[in-house]
């Protein structure tokens, strides 16, 4: 009798398959949150990027847009931290491609584990490297200038939607990172997602000086609404229906990027 009471207390514990997917999502987390801080490269992007996109647009464009109201340094905060997190969200495709070349995939295969945990990882790092990148950004931007009038409700807001819409990107970086057959490809396929769509919006300067075809572009993309929303919010520009669409159009993206992920994914795991 007793043997058998000790037989059963060194069993392994059962857990629910929830369970040991939320396990391996946050191994995976931490995984990609050791990597940011042990490579040098990616810790002098968080810090110099945002540094170096807010000092040049400020002061080489400071003078030369009309923004029909708010000074351009007020008017060009919500389009930097707008701009840096689709930029940065563009990471997750990095990591996933660089994951699928060198057959980490492949070896997790091997352990009873969701290898397509790793996705998650690298998305939720994402979050926390934007997070960061954002703080350094809205510190610089105080040092040249910036006015805004948000209340700390506002300022929940604005972080709430900047999370939002980099958890969207993210997903659909890493779409791209699994479409990509090397990290060449997915550095250009990245670039004519993300650079027309922060470029061609309402980041830089009003949309209402566009040409029509632009404007019309220009005004009903998700990355302008996103960008409106936070204005709105940080220096009372009116918001209209830019906080609802940006919500909805980030909405959007996740549910249709994540089940792409995963038929993606296991496509190509099926492949190897």
């Amino acid at each position: 009798m007793e043997e058998t009471k000790m037989v059963g207390l060194y069993q392994p514990q059962q857990h629910s398959k929830l369970y040991w997917i939320f396990s391996d999502s946050l191994t995976f987390i931490k995984r990609s949150l050791k990597l940011i801080f042990r490579n040098p490269d990616q810790l002098i992007g968080l810090i110099v990027q945002p540094i170096m996109f807010m000092l040049l647009f400020r002061y080489v464009f400071g003078g030369a847009i009309d923004t029909g109201g708010p000074s351009y340094v007020n008017f060009l905060v919500a389009g930097i931290l707008v701009q840096m997190a689709a930029f940065g969200a563009l990471t997750t495709s990095y990591s996933v491609t660089y994951d699928m070349q060198k057959g980490i995939i492949d070896r997790l295969k091997s352990f009873p584990i969701a290898s397509w945990t790793v996705l998650t990882g690298h998305v939720v790092s994402d979050l926390f490297r934007n997070f960061i990148s954002s703080l350094i950004l809205l510190a610089v931007a105080f040092l040249v200038g910036f006015q805004p009038t948000a209340s700390l409700s506002d300022w929940v807001l604005v972080a709430l939607i900047v999370m939002l819409f980099t958890f969207a990107i993210s997903w659909l970086s890493a779409v791209l990172g699994l479409l990509a057959k090397s990290i060449e490809a997915v550095q250009w396929m990245g670039f004519l997602l993300v650079f027309p769509l922060t470029f061609a919006s309402a980041a830089f300067a009003p949309t209402e000086s566009m040409a029509t075809g632009l404007r019309i572009f220009a005004q009903n993309q998700p990355v302008t609404h996103v960008i409106e929303a936070i204005r709105a919010l940080m220096i009372g520009t009116p918001i209209g229906n830019h906080g609802i669409m940006a919500v909805i159009w980030c909405v959007a993206i996740i549910l249709v990027a994540i089940p792409l992920c995963a038929y993606l994914f296991n496509r190509q795991v099926s492949k190897s």
